[in-house]
């Protein structure tokens, strides 16, 4: 019986819809005479949120047979039938998950996990654990430089003191990493990790600086330089990361939502780092325990955090391995498959598959002048040059070069190293056999990497040399 009035109302149409908002909630339906009829729903129930709401209904109307408008008849019955029929609900639900529920609406995007790309949970987890022991080291080593200058400050003295050195030291950082703003780009996740090793570092030499009080200076003014220049790269590489997770245009809410977690579990490792300088590393003993397990606890959560971003731009690194599982199997991976195949320290390790390519190198150092105009009488449409050497193959690509052009060489690059096992060197006539097989296969190979979700309208290669034609 259910389902054939399921069916029915199917086939007629829309015949029912709520509408909500913070303090009421509104179900519209039709009945069968073809009326429609409002059923309200007040989170706070009063007499007063009832005479306000109908006070607003000046607008409704409907109009009887004879063509009067009854809207005063109409807004009694509806208050009359209201006051009747309204029930005060309460939410039954158990505590936990209410809890549960208005965490999620303070720090996570609205409409999670649908709004963002995959990963965001755990990148967000690790991220947590992230901050919570990286603001529990800043107390314990903030407390160690006091101690190493003669000072006994209590904790609460050392966490306002960690917040002072750091913002003084985060000037200097930012003019020794202004010229690193390219390969950030290129490389987001490396260089966050490499900020956060750089922040143990310097955090490292805070703590033990009481083992050597007449070198205090020094190690200060190194620690603090090294945690500078850590919180540049670090917010440098902010931008790119939680684009990769933004999905609905919401790039703001994320942005907003993760710097709410930042806060949230900053403020519990400080808590944390008070309770441990008070008692198990009231001593130096008890930090030189304790301040290695944070950091290892700090470095693997950030490389697990890393590990988790599905970056959707290319760069060398993904670009390589994309053509590699292209000429080798048939098959594209999308972001969130390639982001754990990434080497996150290492990244510019050649791939034989993809034809051993290396980017960015000066022209000057690639190939002579009648190499390169060699190349252009061949192929002088195209955007990238290829020489091919006994270790690997380099690739300059034009000042206007784009991530399709990158695609076009990569192929070119290693179609031409697999027809090469079987010929001695890569003459004109293989270079042409590659090209011709790279322009049968790239429209296919374009729209595949485009429905994955890969931006191919650029081409991130760092701080490389480009040439201009």
């Amino acid at each position: 019986m259910q389902t054939k009035e399921t069916e029915k109302q199917k086939e007629e149409g829309l015949v029912s819809w709520i509408e909500t908002s913070d303090s009421i909630s509104r179900r519209f339906h039709f009945n069968q005479d073809g009326c429609l009829s409002v059923s309200i729903c007040w989170k706070n129930f009063s007499l007063s949120n009832i005479l306000f709401y109908f006070w607003h209904l000046e607008g409704v109307a409907t109009i009887s047979d004879g063509g009067y408008l009854e809207t005063e008849v109409f807004i009694i019955t509806c208050f009359i039938n209201c006051i009747l029929q309204v029930k005060v609900l309460e939410d039954t639900r158990p505590v936990v998950k209410r809890v549960a529920e208005s965490f999620l609406n303070k720090f996570f995007p609205s409409g999670y996990p649908y709004s963002v790309n995959e990963g965001y949970l755990r990148y967000t987890q690790f991220r947590a654990l992230q901050h919570l022991t990286s603001a529990t080291l800043s107390v314990l080593s903030t407390q160690s430089l006091l101690f190493a200058a003669g000072l006994r400050p209590t904790p609460a003295q050392a966490t306002v003191v960690s917040w002072i050195l750091k913002d003084g030291m985060e000037h200097v950082g930012k003019l020794i990493c202004s010229n690193l703003g390219a390969r950030m780009d290129s490389e987001p996740k490396r260089w966050r990790i490499l900020a956060d090793v750089m922040y143990d570092l310097g955090t490292g030499l805070e703590v033990m600086s009481p083992l050597c009080p007449h070198l205090f200076l020094e190690m200060a003014g190194l620690g603090n330089f090294a945690k500078g220049m850590a919180v540049v790269a670090a917010r440098a590489t902010r931008l790119p990361i939680y684009s990769s997770f933004a999905k609905e245009g919401n790039l703001s809410d994320l942005f907003a939502k993760g710097e709410a977690i930042s806060t949230l579990f900053n403020v519990v490792g400080i808590g944390a780092g008070i309770s441990l300088a008070s008692t198990i590393c009231s001593s130096m003993q008890g930090k030189v325990i304790v301040a290695p397990l944070l950091s290892v606890l700090h470095i693997y959560s950030v490389v697990e955090e890393m590990r988790a971003v599905p970056v959707n731009t290319l760069n060398p690194q993904r670009t390589a391995i994309l053509v590699a599982d292209f000429v080798k199997m048939g098959q594209i991976s999308g972001p969130a498959d390639l982001r754990y195949r990434e080497d996150l320290l290492f990244p510019g390790r050649v791939i034989e598959d993809a034809g051993k390519v290396k980017v960015g190198r000066p022209l000057h150092e690639v190939a002579k002048p009648s190499k390169f105009r060699e190349w252009r009488d061949m192929f002088p449409d195209e955007k990238f040059f290829l020489n091919h050497g006994s270790q690997w193959t380099d690739m300059v690509l034009d000042q206007s070069a784009t991530g399709e052009d990158a695609l076009r060489g990569w192929l070119v690059a290693a179609y031409a190293s697999s027809i090469k096992q079987s010929s001695d060197d890569i003459n004109p006539n293989v270079l042409f056999q590659a090209y011709e097989e790279m322009e049968s296969v790239f429209p296919q190979f374009l729209s595949e990497l485009q429905s994955k979700g890969w931006h191919t309208d650029r081409f991130l290669d760092g701080t490389g040399t480009r040439f201009a034609s």
